[in-house]
């Protein structure tokens, strides 16, 4: 290397390591403010109330709950998807390794209050607040020997503490784009985040090509939640309720799956003119007010389940609501064509949990992100719908042409069986390292 390449990079380091140091206190202090804002959020909003309530637990829990003699692995995972696709990693984990305790941190409530109770962790808790502070104080209490983060996560302090401490850390299924600041010439010195890293596992290789051109390396894994939903498709078990509405004849199916008021503005007029296709639809999230706002726009009436449950039978309804968590995942079996909501809103929820089950899936626009849509769109199994008149188009053909339905649905269940195995190369090279 030449004398002016080396001085090159001299300048280029330090460069980085001065606007890292002047970074870390705006950074802190923009945690600080965001941890303010969430507890003035609380007061007026129920969901951030309890992430509000389970952050003042974190350190008596860790105190109750962390064997500091235990071989301790950190899997941190944003939310409830996250968790999806980290979870055939920890149960991997709790297989292969019994000898090592799991520490399952999440940051939001969607994602904790659903899996708080989740038995493939030792230990379940919120990540805090990711300051300074808060990061040496996690690591003091935990001191794992691993750590994994699940698909987006940057937490600085935390990763810059577990560097400091020479933890080996991983990211995996993670999915990069040219827009992020770590490929932008002008904030090149985010890409220290990434250096924080032991390894990166990517799904594609659009994203190890992105990390390669500005000199971090990567493996190319896929995504995890491939496995995953091959394991819950072989595990179902059928829901009685279920069975009992969908009970005689009926032209077509349609599964619901996280729905938003938006995504009900594209699918229930196309359903309203279809009394013939029955559905079952799983809110995204539900009270008594949305529960209701929702059966009331379903012209051919609506059951919830938990209706059914307490005794209530089916009057030929031609909808069913779920009003509980959990069982999308099995629910998608008894579908002809899937919706999967998010796609009109902050971004698409899981579409390989309906795709697994060889149907056609139908979702909306805001899915740049998510390379399975692209994916499963590039080979027939998904269709993208801008508005309720592309969804009209796209499951009038599902519902007049069984030929084309049946094509589509298995070229769907195709593509999630080529992307498995994720999982195995992931832990295999972990764990040899």
């Amino acid at each position: 290397m030449s004398l002016s390449s080396k001085l090159r990079d001299l300048r280029a380091w330090c460069s980085e390591a001065v606007r890292i140091a002047l970074e870390a206190p705006l950074y802190d202090a923009g945690i600080r403010a965001y941890a303010l804002g969430v507890r003035a959020a609380s007061l007026r909003n129920p969901k951030v109330a309890k992430m509000v309530k389970g952050h003042k637990e974190i350190w008596d829990k860790l105190r109750r709950e962390i064997d500091p003699d235990g071989h301790w692995i950190w899997v941190h995972a944003a939310s409830l998807g996250e968790f999806e696709q980290g979870r055939p990693i920890i149960e991997w984990i709790r297989r292969e390794h019994p000898e090592k305790k799991i520490l399952l941190t999440f940051f939001s409530p969607s994602g904790y209050e659903v899996r708080k109770n989740y038995a493939g962790a030792d230990c379940i808790c919120y990540l805090p607040f990711d300051t300074a502070r808060n990061a040496r104080r996690f690591w003091e209490a935990v001191r794992p020997e691993m750590a994994i983060f699940v698909k987006y996560e940057f937490w600085r302090n935390a990763l810059r503490t577990l560097r400091n401490h020479s933890v080996p850390t991983y990211l995996v299924s993670a999915v990069f784009r040219p827009d992020q600041v770590f490929f932008k010439k002008r904030t090149a010195w985010y890409r220290y985040w990434l250096r924080c890293f032991t390894g990166i596992f990517v799904q594609d290789e659009r994203s190890r090509e992105l990390l390669a051109s500005v000199g971090i390396d990567s493996t190319v894994a896929g995504d995890t939640r491939f496995d995953r939903v091959l394991e819950v498709k072989a595990g179902r078990k059928p829901v009685a309720e279920v069975d009992s509405f969908l009970k005689g004849e009926k032209n077509m199916t349609l599964v619901v799956g996280s729905s938003w008021p938006e995504d009900e503005a594209v699918y229930l007029p196309w359903l309203n003119s279809h009394p013939e296709v029955k559905a079952i639809i799983a809110p995204h999230e539900f009270d008594a007010t949305r529960l209701e706002k929702l059966r009331g726009q379903i012209k051919g009436g609506a059951l919830l389940l938990s209706e059914m449950r307490e005794g209530r039978k089916p009057a030929g309804e031609q909808a069913l609501i779920i009003d509980c968590f959990g069982l999308l995942s099995s629910l998608y079996a008894y579908g002809d064509l899937a919706y999967v909501g998010g796609g009109f809103g902050a971004g698409l929820h899981n579409i390989n949990e309906a795709a697994v089950y060889g149907i056609p899936v139908i979702y909306g626009p805001n899915c740049s992100k998510f390379v399975e849509a692209r994916e499963l769109r590039e080979n027939g199994g998904g269709s993208l719908v801008e508005d309720a008149a592309g969804f009209a188009k796209a499951a009038s053909l599902m519902l007049e042409n069984r030929e084309a339905r049946e094509r589509s649905g298995k070229q769907a269940g195709d593509c999630i069986a080529r992307k498995a195995g994720a999982t195995g190369l992931i832990v295999e090279r972990i764990f040899a390292s």
